[in-house]
């Protein structure tokens, strides 16, 4: 895991919870998507090892970001949906998305 900012700054704050790598490309996929299973952030995330997407999945559930729902027991499986706290973060990536589209070209 990466090491906190442990500042009291409300931004490093947020970095502490969302700041790693793939985890703003996770919400992403949920937020497009809705609810989604490991196995289609797998399929999205071109390049997420397992070990990560997990580490990841299970930070954003803790900090109440993503929840976890059961929908088998045998073989236990679940989705991950937002949280109402999740859900807030939706203008952060928009905000991400026009920024991108308009100071950055595909591939660099």
């Amino acid at each position: 895991m990466a090491r906190p900012y442990d500042q009291k700054c409300p931004v490093a704050r947020t970095l502490d919870i969302i700041g790693e790598r793939w985890t703003i490309l996770i919400l992403r996929e949920v937020f497009l998507n809705g609810p989604r299973r490991f196995r289609d952030f797998e399929d999205a995330l071109e390049g997420i090892a397992p070990n990560t997407l997990s580490a990841r999945l299970k930070k954003l559930e803790k900090t109440g970001i993503l929840e976890r729902r059961v929908y088998s027991d045998h073989p236990p499986r679940a989705d991950y949906l937002l949280s109402e706290r999740g859900e807030a973060l939706g203008p952060v990536l928009t905000s991400l998305k026009t920024w991108g589209e308009r100071h950055t070209t595909p591939g660099n």
